[in-house]
């Protein structure tokens, strides 16, 4: 039964729960407890893939304390995660996951209270305040459980096992996670945020606890067998493997067929994006669209190649005009709460900003439209003002929530980020009634755009700045150019930024997040090269700087060199996790080596060093060892090294970061074709028995593996493009050459780079690719930088000017001659 339900609901961390049926005032769904007799009522958030932890209502929540000296002191003092560091002085007897606290269980035989969540999690905050603050509840827990904190960005690997749990058994979840285990870890009952108080016919938190102790005090055999049936069936469920070493013939075409096809059915014509409130930016959906148009267009299907382009543009623009794009700041807000892009989730995530920069950067590519590059430029730069630290680590999130003003006992969601009308007046003077015409701003607020953008009108009198209007006709109306109409904008903003930045600030979670850098990195690296397409003389308002785009490549190396310095072993050749205060104590997981293997790549084929080649082929060797399953074929997601960790599950769900496994397979098909000889097949035979593993989900469920069924595509594209630069590096030509290399939109290219005069480079190239090795001697002139385009086991004769470069990629294949 528990595995026919995990499959319904599909392990995706994306679905979404329906509303309609409950109270307006309580729009969350409820759950029910399977191993009691009694229903327990769960308040959970909205989709789960979107790491959510609000929905509608926008709760407020009482400031941590500033002061030094505190009531309550617990064992999270100690930890170095900002989540389990501000509930260090809950009067909860906070434990962190360990075994000692395993122990403190076993030895007075009582559940395991587990909450999981995180430290920019809105709803976390609010069950903090309502229960874990009060003091009744407390004695409850610390009388009746022992009770533990994990921060699911430190510990994703214990968070899958009981998310999975939850998710499998009640369609649903989301942060916090509320569940309660016995002293060997099996999950017994579980939920989301739970109200400290009986409340539209269900109960509340300390109603729960009542009846969990009353149920291990009197049901306790059978809680426990339930328990271990459950990490059983899930156990079965999760072990999948391939029933062959290679997917059907047809199959990766069908697939991305039908996932395009599946995704055109939700789009929204209206208002862009995929699906309906609340909207979230899966970037891996606009991935697969532009990856499937670039294979209509190369098929000769140019309208339907056209059609899916149209989508995409739309969701993009709809996206950057929107309330979920930080106007004044830069960088995107996690999701709307409404159909608009209007009224957003306030939360900023890593993640989300190193994904959106990358198909914002692909958008340009095939548009050259500078709306695309702008964008891009606009979530770097707000990442290189406001997320990176002093030795180039970039962190992870900023809060929801934060204080109306400076000593304020309350915070709330979106304080920082909104404006009332009178303050635009005072701030900007002549030019207000212009930017507030442009940003739809209004005396009584303006997020009545939906019913679902403040059904509570918690943002009355306030103004979430969205686009609504074309800058072509406002500049017309106000009797000036286009570009004296976008500088005043600019400055606007900049005025405005201003004075934000004099506001008390959202909380900053500096922890650095392996996987979620190598995403970042990733966007960086291609934003070096793929900017420099911009046009000459192009003009930049804030919050976009307009720096150089090799400075991006900077930033990039930087934050890789800081994951090496401070969370590679080079001895052992692991990854740690994650570092705050030094690493922490989780080893790396299968994300963080295949993210990081991919914005390695990224940052060689970009016009890095090979030393980040040699990196990312030692990681990859490393991820082979720890996470593959050699005999059923695709990567566990923990090294399985953990006892305290119940489960080894084999990801494939793309949501809001893709899964490891499609990660892991794409890179598989890059170091393919860069590597030769026997490695290179053995990349190639890993990457198809990876796919194999997830036959049934390509074929019945492609719309959940949107970024798998890009690799299914690539790795069956009958000879991957190759493009080759020999000459001297840093060099103005150099830089031309390798811009235009990279210049068009290409998924299903590999640019290799070398200079014949670098002894290291050449080193590595004849012993990894001889004939890279040779092509570079035979190729090499000292006085330019040369380029071959190979495919289909020939090369292109050599060519030392960018437009014929360009001109020859611009070929479904190039002129062949003998290599």
């Amino acid at each position: 039964m528990l595995k026919t339900l995990l499959l319904r609901s599909s392990l995706c961390f994306s679905r979404r729960t329906n509303f309609s049926s409950f109270p307006r005032k309580f729009p969350y769904p409820f759950t029910r407890f399977p191993s009691l007799s009694c229903p327990f009522s769960s308040v959970s958030p909205p989709p789960i893939h979107a790491r959510n932890c609000k929905v509608f209502a926008m709760a407020e929540r009482t400031s941590t304390s500033t002061s030094h000296s505190h009531k309550h002191s617990n064992r999270l003092a100690t930890e170095h995660s900002p989540y389990l560091l501000q509930h260090a002085h809950n009067p909860v007897d906070w434990y962190p996951w360990g075994e000692e606290a395993f122990a403190e269980a076993r030895k007075r035989d009582v559940p395991i209270f587990l909450s999981i969540g995180y430290s920019t999690c809105h709803w976390c905050h609010v069950m903090e305040v309502e229960s874990f603050e009060n003091e009744e509840v407390a004695k409850l827990l610390n009388d009746w459980f022992v009770s533990i904190k994990v921060d699911r960005e430190e510990r994703p690997d214990v968070d899958k096992v009981y998310m999975t749990y939850v998710q499998a058994l009640y369609g649903g979840g989301g942060w916090p996670l509320s569940v309660f285990l016995s002293p060997d870890l099996k999950p017994l009952m579980g939920g989301t945020y739970f109200p400290p108080e009986d409340k539209y016919g269900r109960p509340g938190f300390k109603t729960i606890l009542r009846k969990v102790k009353d149920a291990w005090d009197n049901k306790k055999d059978m809680l426990v067998k339930s328990g271990a049936f459950a990490i059983e069936q899930l156990s079965e469920a999760l072990s999948a493997s391939a029933g062959s070493n290679q997917l059907p013939d047809g199959l990766s075409q069908n697939a991305l067929h039908l996932c395009a096809e599946q995704l055109s059915k939700s789009y929204d014509s209206r208002f862009g994006g995929f699906g309906s409130a609340p909207k979230f930016p899966r970037p891996v959906e606009i991935q697969l669209m532009l990856y499937q148009s670039k294979i209509l267009e190369e098929s000769g299907k140019h309208g339907e190649a056209k059609e899916s382009l149209k989508m995409v543009f739309f969701s993009l623009q709809c996206m950057a005009r929107g309330g979920m794009h930080d106007h004044v700041g830069g960088g995107f807000h996690r999701y709307s709460v409404d159909e608009c892009w209007h009224v957003p989730h306030f939360e900023k995530m890593l993640y989300d900003q190193g994904q959106l920069a990358n198909v914002y950067l692909d958008a340009f590519s095939i548009s050259r439209d500078v709306l695309y590059s702008f964008i891009s430029r606009d979530i770097l730069d707000y990442l290189r003002r406001d997320m990176i630290g002093s030795k180039g680590e970039i962190f992870s999130a900023e809060d929801a929530d934060s204080a109306e003003f400076e000593g304020a006992t309350r915070k709330k969601e979106g304080a920082f980020y909104i404006w009332t009308s009178e303050e635009i007046d005072g701030i900007l003077g002549e030019h207000a009634s212009l930017f507030k015409e442009h940003y739809y701003i209004k005396p009584s607020g303006n997020c009545d755009l939906s019913s679902m953008s403040d059904p509570h009108n918690e943002f009355k009198g306030n103004n979430v700045l969205i686009e609504r209007n074309d800058s072509s006709a406002l500049a017309s109306k106000f009797g000036m150019s286009i570009q004296e109409y976008l500088d005043i904008l600019g400055e606007c903003k900049r005025k405005l930024f201003d004075v934000r930045a004099k506001r008390p600030r959202p909380h900053l979670d500096d922890k650095v997040i392996v996987s979620w850098n190598g995403l970042a990195i990733s966007s960086f690296a291609r934003a070096s090269k793929i900017l420099k397409g911009e046009p000459q003389g192009t003009n930049f308002n804030f919050p976009v700087v307009g720096c150089d785009p090799k400075e991006y490549m900077e930033v990039a190396e930087k934050a890789a060199n800081f994951i090496r310095r401070h969370l590679y072993n080079e001895q052992t050749r692991r990854l740690q996790h994650s570092f705050r205060n030094g690493p922490s104590k989780a080893p790396g997981f299968l994300d963080d080596y295949a993210f990081l293997i991919s914005g390695l790549l990224d940052l060689y084929e970009f016009g890095g060093s090979t030393d980040w080649l040699v990196w990312a082929t030692e990681l990859q060797d490393m991820q082979d060892e720890l996470f593959l399953d050699r005999e059923g074929g695709a990567y566990f997601n923990t090294p399985g090294e953990d006892p305290s960790v119940l489960l080894r599950v084999k990801e494939d769900h793309d949501g809001a970061e893709p899964s490891g496994n499609s990660v892991s397979a794409i890179n598989l098909v890059r170091l393919s074709s860069m590597i030769s000889g026997s490695k290179s097949d053995h990349y190639r035979q890993n990457a198809e028995h990876l796919l194999a593993v997830f036959e049934s989900r390509l074929k019945e469920m492609a719309m959940a593996v949107p970024l798998m069924c890009c690799a299914a595509g690539m790795l069956t594209v009958p000879s991957r493009k190759q493009v080759v630069l020999v000459g001297h590096k840093h060099s103005v030509e150099f830089e031309n050459m390798l811009a235009t290399a990279h210049a068009a939109y290409d998924p299903n290219k590999t640019v290799i780079h070398i200079d014949p005069t670098n002894s290291t480079e050449m080193e590595f190239w004849e012993a990894n690719n001889d004939k890279v090795a040779l092509m570079a001697r035979n190729s090499f002139a000292a006085d330019k930088v040369v380029a071959l385009v190979c495919q289909n086991f020939s090369c292109s004769p050599p060519v030392s000017i960018p437009k014929s470069l360009e001109d020859l990629l611009s070929k479904n294949s190039p002129s062949n001659s003998d290599a």
